[in-house]
């Protein structure tokens, strides 16, 4: 496929970042139309799909313009058109982890965002300004005033939806620390989640921090005292479409980090620059410690309450009291992470059982 991909997505959206940055990374040609989706799918007189999402995205599928949505099933059409640069490990034990990790980073981490850039008037006030102007840059100050509060008050409103609320707000605040000195932690070992290259849990956890550390105040605030590597990452995430296996300092301050083999690889195949499953390590699977402590109760609480027919439920989460609404979609989640386990031959099932044995996750896995 050579046809260039239609991207029609918002700055504030962490998956529209998520999808952009991978397309940098695997060198898919793309154009990206800021704003009103439904808008500006009608100038190019495209049907919107429904729901509509952000990012939408347009393939050409037998000479016919088709709208995809949600980047996790995206990635992996992805992954079957273009052959370059894969972000899914080709272990099938890393590929199932890292399954879990972009599940965690798309649907938990997004609390830590939405807390943060509603909970808090300043973080309110920042995002219902900057929101419209992503969309409209010379809008008239009274226009900006009135679409601003109707955009805080909807966002706002909608906060105990994904359980944010006076209860839970401390339980987000330390689960976002604990995950910033995670990240801290496993960056000083290793450059992504799973090697030397990024995967897909990688973009998805970079969607979110493009949020935390570059457009909310208080988790940026937070962010750039505590997290300097993580900082950093994010940075360098948004385009890696040169990113080969020789990264390092070079001449850097007198300092000579040479490397007599001048071979590059840009990671076009499958093999080079991921870990071994053997070789996970413990910083990584402290993540996934973080994961089974917050995420997984989440999920099994939402599908108990999904399959009892109930449109509100609580579960314990970190010694706390958890209480949203329950998610069909977070259902869907769940299930394809246990269908990609039963893929899984019995030796691969048994390492990852192994793995994430005392992190709370195989809890799912039953």
């Amino acid at each position: 496929m050579n046809d260039q991909i239609k991207v029609f997505g918002n700055v504030g959206s962490p998956y529209t970042q998520k999808i952009l940055a991978l397309l940098r990374y695997r060198n898919i040609p793309y154009s990206i139309s800021w704003g009103d989706v439904v808008h500006n799918l009608s100038l190019l007189n495209i049907e919107p799909p429904k729901p509509v999402l952000l990012p939408t995205l347009i393939f050409k599928e037998d000479k016919k313009d088709i709208c995809k949505t949600d980047t996790t099933p995206i990635i992996r059409y992805l992954e079957k058109v273009y052959k370059n640069k894969s972000v899914i490990p080709k272990s099938p034990v890393l590929s199932f982890l890292n399954y879990i990790l972009e599940d965690f980073a798309d649907e938990w981490t997004t609390k830590y965002m939405f807390h943060y850039r509603w909970y808090f008037d300043e973080d309110a006030e920042n995002a219902k300004k900057m929101l419209v102007l992503q969309h409209k840059l010379n809008i008239d100050n009274d226009s900006l005033h009135e679409f601003g509060n109707i955009i805080a008050d909807r966002q706002i409103n909608r906060l105990w939806v994904v359980g944010s609320s006076d209860e839970t707000a401390s339980l987000i605040d330390e689960s976002y620390k604990r995950y910033l000195q995670l990240m801290e932690n496993h960056l000083s070992v290793l450059p992504y989640m799973f090697g030397n290259r990024p995967s897909s849990s990688d973009f998805g956890l970079y969607g979110q921090l493009t949020q935390l550390v570059g457009f909310d105040p208080t988790p940026s605030n937070i962010a750039y005292k505590n997290a300097p590597r993580t900082v950093s990452w994010v940075s360098t995430m948004s385009d890696l479409s040169g990113l080969h296996d020789k990264g390092g300092i070079g001449m850097f301050f007198g300092i000579d980090n040479n490397d007599e083999d001048k071979n590059l690889n840009y990671f076009n195949g499958n093999t080079h620059g991921w870990i071994d499953s053997e070789d996970v390590p413990n910083t990584l699977k402290d993540i996934f410690k973080e994961i089974g402590k917050v995420y997984i109760p989440c999920l099994i609480a939402n599908s108990k309450a999904y399959n009892n027919g109930d449109d509100i439920w609580e579960t314990n989460i970190d010694n706390a009291t958890w209480r949203q609404k329950t998610f069909p979609y977070q259902v869907k989640c769940l299930n394809w992470i246990k269908e990609a386990f039963n893929k899984l031959s019995t030796a691969d099932k048994d390492k990852v059982i192994n793995l994430l044995e005392d992190t709370g996750c195989n809890e799912i896995l039953n």
